[in-house]
């Protein structure tokens, strides 16, 4: 786990660092910042916690594609893979679709802030003593990072988002059990 955040916090200090280089060395007035689809990808790490036994820590991969209207405001949709979590008793296997608005601050014309909100759409194939299961479930999402232009092409991301799910067990008196899933990521994104 700590080797995991050593790796994310060396790769965005490496962004960061690039970011600034490059601000020093050009002050061109390539647009940056303008409209259009992009698509991207990030890696990252995934904290499960909840109020039931599949706290867990796993890796999580994000496919995202999506429509800059202007500098500040864009569309985005992405697929992400949670992965598998649990304990030796009762595992799930997590992927799901995500839809939000994503507003954007730039600071330089090479770095910007960023947060996005959404709804996630998820489906939760469970095993429990050889008993198997599927779910689908919806909820929300917050995240926000940063994002450096390398070029009017590319950029590179470090993103945070918190997923507000539940696990459902309509066998177990009908109990729900809150989820939070911690995602930290960085990523790649190509500007068409």
């Amino acid at each position: 786990m700590k080797h995991k955040t050593k790796i994310l916090t060396s790769l965005t200090a490496i962004a960061f660092a690039a970011s600034f280089n490059l601000h020093a060395q050009s002050n061109s007035s390539e647009d940056l910042n303008g409209s259009g689809f992009y698509v991207g990808g990030n890696y990252g790490y995934l904290r499960v916690e909840g109020d039931d036994d599949f706290d867990d820590d796993k890796d999580v991969y994000e496919g995202i594609i999506g429509y800059r209207f202007n500098q500040y405001i864009a569309l985005e949709g992405s697929y992400i893979d949670f992965g598998n979590y649990g304990t030796e008793f009762a595992r799930a296997d997590v992927d799901g679709y995500t839809a939000a608005i994503k507003g954007s601050l730039p600071i330089t014309n090479r770095v910007a802030l960023f947060v996005k909100a959404g709804q996630l759409w998820s489906e939760t194939d469970y095993n429990a003593l050889d008993l198997t299961r599927e779910v689908d479930d919806t909820s929300v999402f917050l995240g926000g990072g940063v994002t450096v232009n390398l070029s009017p092409n590319f950029a590179l991301n470090a993103t945070y988002s918190v997923y507000d799910t539940s696990l459902e067990f309509d066998d177990v008196d009908d109990e729900n059990f809150d989820t939070d899933f911690k995602q930290a990521s960085i990523g790649v994104e190509y500007r068409f």
